[in-house]
């Protein structure tokens, strides 16, 4: 036996309605050709219309999860999403220490698309520890904002990437997708870290609803990237073609009443 699967380990939460989160992450994993193994932190009652329950797992669990995969299972890379409180990041943060694991993926949900924060002052001001640990950190402008503490906008979007990455000392992918800007083309601002190099990844705009789970399937498909071989930089522009198809793909397929998911297989239209 000489051949091993590229392998990438998701961190995070459960959305029942398949279209976020660990679903999400293990959809776009496989679709981006890498294993997907998880570790589930909370589980949801969730659909398309919303959140309507949250159940945390406990911590003993959550432990015992990662110890299970991490000492049998060798990983390209490591996906990071929501933490929900400040005793689960420094869990996590531990045991990925532990484990001495690299190529770590943050996701920092902190803020939803309303601009509800979803997680308390204290698990932020945690997660401000863990950020410096991670290969690639890719907030979104809001969550963005309040790393840096100041206000994004598509004018300053590609100096605030460099000013968040040089303060947590790690490369970061500033999504563009929410920044107010009459122009067609989504930017999303990547700070490679090591080099100082910022690249402007530009994709067209597409009109849809069908958006939930955007940042939970990029992060992730650029950590299977990360697995399969790829430097940082071609990992993150190949995870960004690969969301900005599957918004494609899917911008005219229903499921539910609510914000439906990406197409995370490409499956063509007739």
């Amino acid at each position: 036996m000489n051949k091993t699967y590229p392998s990438v380990l998701s961190i995070a939460g459960s959305d029942s309605g398949g279209g976020a989160g660990i679903q999400a992450d293990i959809k776009s994993i496989s679709a981006c050709g890498a294993y997907a193994a998880s570790v589930i932190t909370a589980t949801t009652a969730q659909n398309t219309m919303g959140v309507i329950d949250i159940h945390e797992i406990p911590l003993t669990h959550i432990q015992k999860q990662i110890q299970a995969v991490l000492e049998d299972i060798s990983f390209g890379a490591i996906k990071v999403g929501m933490l929900h409180s400040c005793e689960v990041i420094k869990l996590v943060q531990s045991q990925l220490r532990q484990y001495k694991q690299r190529n770590i993926i943050i996701d920092p949900v902190m803020v939803a698309t309303s601009g509800d924060k979803l997680i308390h002052d204290e698990a932020i001001a945690c997660l401000n520890q863990f950020l410096p640990d991670a290969l690639l950190i890719t907030p979104n402008a809001k969550e963005a904002e309040i790393l840096v503490g100041e206000m994004i906008d598509h004018h300053n979007a590609a100096a605030m990437a460099k000013k968040i990455g040089d303060r947590y000392k790690t490369s970061i992918l500033l999504k563009g997708g929410h920044l107010n800007s009459q122009d067609q083309m989504i930017k999303d601002y990547l700070f490679l870290y090591d080099t100082k190099d910022i690249v402007t990844i530009k994709n067209q705009k597409i009109e849809t609803q069908n958006t939930h789970g955007t940042g939970c399937s990029l992060s992730s498909s650029i950590a299977a990237f990360i697995s399969l071989g790829k430097d940082l930089k071609s990992a993150v522009i190949k995870g960004c073609t690969y969301v900005h198809h599957a918004i494609d793909q899917g911008k005219n397929i229903h499921l539910g009443h609510g914000n439906g998911p990406i197409n995370h297989f490409n499956i063509q239209e007739d």
